[in-house]
């Protein structure tokens, strides 16, 4: 055989769910793994939601849709976008696709030309360095800051004439970690100052816990720069529906829709019907979840901080970064062989010395996660 693409086969698989098959193949032997890997909400899709796709698939609405998405849905983004994130929006600016991810490939697609350097803000989500890399640029990775994960001087001084796109992600994952308003016109203003593009992944912004959530794209001078991605699968509990959007200039989302009419043509149809549901109905479905994440965000950071580990801020998403001060992957292989918990460790998010545990999981799977943790630690 011929040799096969050199430019995938130099891209790491998702480590995300490289530990979660590993906890799932234990599983499958009998073996009582519990799995805080994946950053997959453990509650069922809101009844409205599905009920709206159930009628749309009685409907007959199972063929080709507009590329771009139906217009119902293309209606309630815009109007969410600019009614809840103060970003003006019309329905031509919106594309919908199978799943946020995809949103982030078709935007570095559209924005890099071979060469083109790309800022990823770390620690960062596994997913940005190949999408960036499949679009043939060049991924520079900037820490932020170690006390409050928030960007410094280091940002404006890995900015070069190569440079086209600064990728932030709040709240983040995996830090939990929410961009202050300062830091957010820190990114606004080196773009403006440099004529870059921002690609802000703002996927849970409705996962908050104490804090205010500020979008990019609202800053002065920002909405004809910044590509806003969102979706439905951590706040309305809809991952395996692969419904994401994004909100982009004109000239931006032409090339996404492009790029999209010749890989996956468009979501599917009857999801897109419940996604509608999702944003015009009620949002006390959203709250609840917010509510209970929060508890077990907090009962997880106590038990953790009882063991003598540190977490980084824990503002917002479903995810507890935990310093453990040496070897991530010596100690995700411990905690899941001899404590049989599994997390992600933090070099799949460019932090060595750090893991991710998720817990968008049940309060009692959680405390005997953090009991069989405990075991390891006396």
């Amino acid at each position: 055989m011929r040799p096969l693409s050199e430019k995938i086969g130099n891209i790491a698989p998702s480590a995300t769910l490289r530990i979660a098959a590993q906890a799932r193949a234990m599983q499958a032997k009998g073996i009582d793994v519990i799995s805080l890997s994946l950053g997959e909400p453990d509650f069922d899709t809101p009844r409205h939601i599905t009920e709206a796709a159930i009628t749309a698939l009685r409907e007959g609405k199972t063929h080709y849709a507009p590329g771009r998405g139906i217009p119902e849905l293309l209606s309630a983004i815009s109007e969410k976008v600019t009614r809840e994130n103060n970003i003006p929006c019309d329905p031509n600016q919106v594309i919908v696709t199978c799943g946020a991810k995809s949103a982030v490939h078709e935007s570095c697609e559209a924005v890099l030309t071979a060469g083109d350097e790309a800022i990823i803000l770390d620690p960062s989500w596994v997913s940005y360095e190949p999408c960036i890399q499949i679009a043939g640029g060049k991924p520079v990775h900037v820490p932020l800051s170690d006390q409050n994960f928030q960007p410094d001087d280091r940002l404006a001084e890995a900015i070069n004439k190569k440079t086209r796109m600064i990728i932030v992600n709040s709240p983040s994952n995996p830090s939990g970690s929410v961009l202050e308003k300062e830091s957010l016109k820190m990114v606004a203003d080196l773009c403006i100052d440099h004529d870059l593009i921002a690609l802000s992944d703002e996927i849970y912004e409705k996962l908050i816990y104490g804090k205010v959530h500020h979008s990019l794209g609202a800053f002065p001078d920002m909405a004809d720069r910044t590509i806003t991605i969102n979706g439905f699968s951590k706040s309305y509990a809809m991952t395996g529906w692969r419904l994401g959007y994004a909100i982009a200039p004109e000239p931006i989302l032409k090339l996404m829709d492009t790029f999209q009419q010749h890989t996956t043509s468009q979501a599917t149809t009857f999801a897109m019907y419940g996604a509608v549901a999702a944003l015009n109905g009620s949002q006390d479905c959203v709250t609840e979840m917010c509510d209970e994440f929060e508890r077990r965000k907090n009962n997880v950071i106590s038990g953790l901080s009882k063991l003598g580990l540190q977490t980084s801020p824990a503002d917002g998403a479903f995810y507890a970064f935990i310093n453990v001060q040496g070897d991530d992957m010596l100690v995700t292989s411990e905690w899941l062989e001899k404590g049989r918990v599994a997390v992600t460790p933090g070099f799949a998010f460019n932090s060595p010395g750090w893991v991710r545990m998720s817990y968008a999981a049940s309060q009692e799977q959680l405390d005997e996660a953090i009991e069989r943790i405990s075991r390891l630690y006396t």
